[in-house]
């Protein structure tokens, strides 16, 4: 296997000047860079990253642990990230976090890679266990807030988004409005809650815990569940669903059924649907470059601010499951 010594010979430079012109140097003269740049190409020498990890204490990679990889807001966030680190000549490394019971097993295992810096969007409800890693290298939580532990966080704005969200329906005439969803135990369900009965409040409409709807995400739940709801003396009109797993869900009922109906969090397809539904856009993709962004600044600025936590706004988008309610409702 060629070496960097084995360049150097060939092109009659130091060793320490192949990696400058490895690294881009521009202090390195014309002359010399183009000798080396031959020597490499003629030798077909390739850098050793497994000895630069060795030299420098650190991998060139960011790692990643999100819970499905196939849901679209992750897989969204991942793109955002990986683009930013890809503009830093770093490298992104992804895990599935999906059983709660295998977080942290699959979490150190990726830390033990001598990470850069480390994101996490949890799905265990005790991050305790990162609170030593957390002194090695910078970690940021994205989606949901850390538990028992000091981290960075970068999320949707989920409380304000759900009380938008609530208080488009209202102004649709709806009053009879349901809080859909899959969990009650995900910290952004509980926010989402929160701007969903603060929106009613604003509007003098009293609680009603029936309308408060967590069901499994999938079509024939979800469906069973709201013809209960319509056997009620004054059925809903309107739902909120607080994640686009229950609006997806959702949507085969909405065939035979008449809701208007707002998703929390834009998804595949839901443009093309009948009736098309209206959604919370959370710009994931904005979510991960922001938390990439802050690695490299706690990187550059190891005694900077810290924690940091950062909201991303999301926007309503008006489609045609935006529907009035009916003067009889």
């Amino acid at each position: 296997m060629v070496s960097m010594r084995d360049v150097a010979r060939a092109a009659d430079v130091s060793i320490k000047t192949v990696s400058r012109v490895h690294t881009g140097d521009p202090q390195v003269a014309p002359e010399t860079r183009e000798r080396v740049e031959r020597a490499i190409s003629e030798l077909g020498y390739v850098p050793n990253g497994l000895a630069a990890t060795f030299r420098q204490g650190r991998s060139p990679v960011i790692g990643i642990a999100v819970p499905d990889l196939c849901d679209p807001f992750f897989a969204a966030l991942v793109q955002g990230l990986d683009a930013v680190a890809a503009d830093n000549h770093l490298i992104t490394v992804v895990a599935s976090i999906a059983d709660k019971d295998l977080e942290r097993e699959r979490v150190e295992a990726l830390l033990s890679r001598r990470l850069q810096g480390f994101v996490l969007a949890p799905t265990s409800l005790d991050q305790a266990y990162l609170a030593p890693w957390s002194k090695q290298l910078p970690i940021v939580f994205v989606d949901r807030p850390p538990v028992n532990v000091t981290a960075d966080l970068v999320e949707s704005d989920d409380k304000r988004g759900a009380h938008t969200a609530v208080s488009h329906l209202i102004e649709l005439g709806h009053r009879r409005v349901v809080f859909l969803s899959d969990s009650i135990m995900v910290s952004t369900t509980k926010a989402r809650l929160e701007g969903y009965r603060s929106a009613l409040h604003e509007a003098g409409i009293g609680p009603d815990a029936a309308l408060e709807l967590f069901v499994d995400s999938n079509p024939a739940a979800v469906g069973a569940a709201l013809d209960g709801l319509l056997a009620l003396p004054q059925p809903p009109t309107a739902i909120f669903a607080a994640n686009p797993r229950s609006a997806m869900a959702l949507a085969p009922a909405l065939r035979d059924r008449q809701f208007a109906v707002v998703s929390f969090g834009d998804f595949p397809l839901a443009d093309a649907l009948y009736p098309a539904i209206s959604a919370m856009h959370q710009d994931p993709r904005r979510v991960g470059e922001l938390a990439a962004q802050r690695i490299l600044d706690r990187i550059a600025r190891p005694d900077g601010d810290f924690p940091r936590r950062v909201e991303v706004p999301t926007k309503l988008i008006v489609r045609e499951s935006s529907v009035r309610a009916s003067p009889s409702a």
